[in-house]
């Protein structure tokens, strides 16, 4: 089979012939239709010191898809030959005190598929079968490959109660828009998103977003006034990982306001602690998908809204062949995008 592989621990990629994974017991063979394309994956192409510190070559990349159940384990009652699905990407030991309370996505022994085990930029890619999400036949394929960032932001916009709410975005990436989407499907007030990129940030205004900001020539203070608020945002999206955003929404948050915090940062950064203590803001970090009250909230919201289906929809901007790929990681890389998709159909 095809598969975009990690083939020695250095900068790159090779699209190589790799024999297909095998099937245990309890595993699901997926046939991959769609893959998307993540800033983790970026990360390993380059091969920066976390990709290194990370990562044993050789590996297949790739943890965000979409394809067809072709072959299941003895063991497997959970799904069906030729169900269509995605994948949650982080696979569990289930024996951990937080797997065993309920809490699977703070397993202290998670594995990432395309991080820690081989992925899904492949034509097939093989996950237990309680990492498998049977979608709707009639789901489009590209939809189904964003299920991951999706999760990721549903699990971080849905923190907090939002109904009412005014709430600030930071970082209008693929994620940041989506969760632009789901801040208005779930009743904010206001949805104020902020970026350096036009082009993303024309992508979260379509999204839902009342207004946004290129802080490279505007602010969130002008944006408050710009909206007719008197007092600070309610609610924080952290999605950039960019210490100079974080700042700004401080700054700029209500007594009592509550940050949920995804974007990653490459260094460790100061924050204003006083500011955070005496307005007595909640900050909250955010890894990956709750397993699964997160895949349940994203499928409902897509099937009882077709606007939200066809928004959501809209985030992928780019599809390319699998043959393609180092144009597809160009223009990931260009910020001129939003989600960008790989085909393996």
């Amino acid at each position: 089979m095809r598969a975009l592989t990690k083939t020695t621990a250095g900068p790159g990629l090779e699209l190589v012939d790799r024999p297909e994974p095998a099937v245990g017991s309890a595993d699901v063979k997926i046939r991959v239709l769609r893959a998307g394309l993540c800033g983790t994956d970026l990360h390993l192409e380059q091969w920066d010191d976390w990709a290194a510190a990370t990562v044993t070559a050789p590996l297949v990349l790739g943890h965000e898809f979409y394809g067809e159940v072709v072959e299941i384990g003895d063991d497997v009652r959970s799904c069906a030959i030729g169900d269509r699905a995605s994948g949650e990407g982080h696979v569990v030991c289930g024996t951990c005190r937080n797997c065993r309370a309920g809490r699977r996505h703070v397993c202290i022994n998670t594995q990432g598929i395309g991080v820690n085990r081989d992925g899904a930029f492949a034509d097939y890619v093989v996950i237990p079968a309680t990492n498998v999400w049977v979608q709707p036949a009639d789901l489009d394929p590209d939809l189904g490959a964003i299920f991951d960032p999706l999760g990721n932001a549903t699990h971080t916009a849905l923190q907090w109660p939002m109904v009412g709410e005014d709430v600030v975005i930071t970082g209008a990436g693929p994620i940041g828009v989506m969760a632009a989407a789901i801040a208005r499907h779930a009743g904010a007030r206001f949805v104020v998103v902020t970026d350096l990129s036009d082009y993303r940030l024309d992508l979260a205004k379509r999204a839902g977003a009342d207004l946004v900001v290129n802080v490279g020539r505007s602010s969130l203070a002008e944006a408050q006034r710009d909206l007719g608020m008197k007092e600070g945002f309610d609610i924080g999206l952290e999605m950039s990982g960019v210490p100079s955003a974080v700042e700004e929404m401080l700054e700029n948050l209500n007594h009592g306001a509550r940050v949920a915090m995804l974007g990653l940062p490459k260094a460790a950064y100061p924050i204003n602690w006083g500011r955070v203590i005496t307005h007595m803001i909640t900050l909250r970090g955010i890894y990956g998908r709750e397993m699964y009250d997160t895949w349940y909230a994203m499928s409902s919201m897509l099937s009882t809204s077709q606007d939200f289906r066809s928004t959501i929809a809209s985030v992928v901007t780019h599809r390319l062949p699998a043959e393609e790929w180092r144009q597809a990681f160009d223009i990931a890389r260009s910020g001129q995008c939003g989600k960008v998709v790989l085909d393996w159909s």
